[in-house]
């Protein structure tokens, strides 16, 4: 099956990239990505903090004539093991640019308008394809409101596409308090590509210490309805590429991004488990997905089952909620431990997933009829049908015949 595709406007072999993380912060980890299969690589983030740090440092030896003295409080000086500053962080990306045949995207981090612009333009310099502003930003002040952070957003993302000729990303997080909206305005401004989304890593209270900790957790595949949500709600709404971030272990994982509507799916967790070389497992896994999924092409698949291009678009909203506790319900009376959903995450569940019409070999979208249902619907009918014919069968003086089985209402 021919993976090509595009993301920012260009052109990738395959619609995995390899996200931001320590594997992506050094050539031969690089390399490694590339010949597994990666379709673009993701340098780590730059954080402005680490910049601002290493030049006020370096102003204050030359103009002292002293050794640099210690780092102010407010530095993370652990930062110095996640990459080694501004201009070792601009050789990778020559570095990566003169090695690489594959697209290479630099990520910055930023906390003032001026730091997002100044450092962008430093790195296009480099060469790279493109520029992920990742937006990882904890709002704890009450008195700042969601205007002013979205205000604040819109304006850096006009003020770095302004700057810059490169295409630019924004990765964002899930709490905005109306996505889609937020998502069409940063679109507005100048976003060439949305990622969804930002994996905000949480502090934990150390009881030995009576201290706060930072936590890497992983990600698993049970994060992966969140911007599978959000992925098939924006496709077709957004004039943007959409890459899906979080959660992608699987080539199953990455084959409900790509028929969600994303145009790449990122990964990052899956490949410090298991080793770049994973990257090749998860591309043969896609493929066998799709095929048995009856999909003939990656176009053909990219949106079938959006929000857009469902039968039942309501499944995404508020009627999801109402079908998952039926569906929940049923599993449990039926004695099986999950819902119909979770027991269909494996490679060779693919063919079970599909809904009528998605399954013809020519791959077409499928057609609108009045009973057609997403997976969970489907599942949800034929179990609540099992139970009211079983509950007929076991009443006397009823005859199943008569019985009627109950289908849950949604609301468009």
């Amino acid at each position: 099956m021919d993976l090509h595709t595009r993301y920012l406007g260009l052109e990738l072999r395959s619609p995995l990239v390899a996200s931001a993380s320590p594997l992506t912060g050094d050539l031969d980890g690089l390399r490694r990505l590339e010949e597994a299969g990666a379709g673009a690589v993701v340098l780590p983030s730059l954080f402005e903090e680490q910049i601002s740090h290493e030049l006020a440092e370096i102003d204050r030896m030359f103009s002292s004539g002293r050794p640099a003295s210690p780092n102010p409080p407010s530095y993370p000086r652990k930062l110095d093991d996640y990459n080694t500053g501004l201009w070792t962080y601009l050789a990778l990306a020559e570095k990566a640019k003169r090695g690489l045949s594959i697209p290479v995207i630099g990520s910055l981090n930023g906390t003032s308008l001026g730091g997002w612009v100044r450092h962008a333009t430093r790195l296009q310099e480099t060469g790279v394809d493109a520029i992920e502003l990742n937006l990882y930003d904890v709002v704890a002040n009450p008195a700042v409101t969601a205007a002013e952070v979205e205000g604040r957003y819109l304006e850096l993302i006009a003020a770095v596409k302004a700057a810059v000729r490169l295409p630019v990303a924004v990765k964002i997080g899930p709490s905005f308090t109306a996505l889609a909206s937020t998502a069409v305005r940063m679109v507005g401004a100048g976003a060439d590509g949305l990622v969804l989304f930002n994996r905000f890593l949480q502090p934990d209270i150390d009881l030995a210490t009576l201290s706060v900790q930072p936590r890497l957790r992983l990600s698993t595949s049970d994060e992966l309805p969140l911007p599978l949500r959000w992925t098939a709600i924006l496709h077709g709404r957004v004039r943007a590429s959409l890459a899906l971030s979080t959660g992608v272990h699987s080539g199953a994982d990455a084959a409900k991004a790509l028929l969600a509507g994303a145009d790449v799916a990122m990964l990052a967790s899956a490949l410090l488990l298991h080793g770049p070389e994973h990257m090749r497992t998860v591309e043969r896994q896609l493929v066998a997905c799709l095929r048995g999924c009856g999909v003939a092409s990656l176009a053909r698949a990219r949106g079938m089952l959006s929000q857009r291009d469902v039968p039942d678009p309501s499944a995404f909203e508020r009627a999801n909620y109402l079908e998952t506790l039926a569906a929940q319900a049923c599993s449990e009376e039926h004695g099986h431990g999950d819902s119909p959903r979770e027991r269909s995450t494996d490679v060779g569940a693919c063919t079970a997933t599909a809904p009528s019409g998605v399954g013809a070999v020519d791959g077409h979208r499928p057609r609108r009829r009045q009973h057609d249902r997403p997976l969970l619907a489907i599942a949800t009918v034929g179990c609540c049908s099992s139970r009211a014919a079983t509950s007929a069968r076991s009443t006397p003086g009823r005859s199943t015949s008569s019985t009627s089985p109950s289908r849950p209402s949604t609301s468009a």
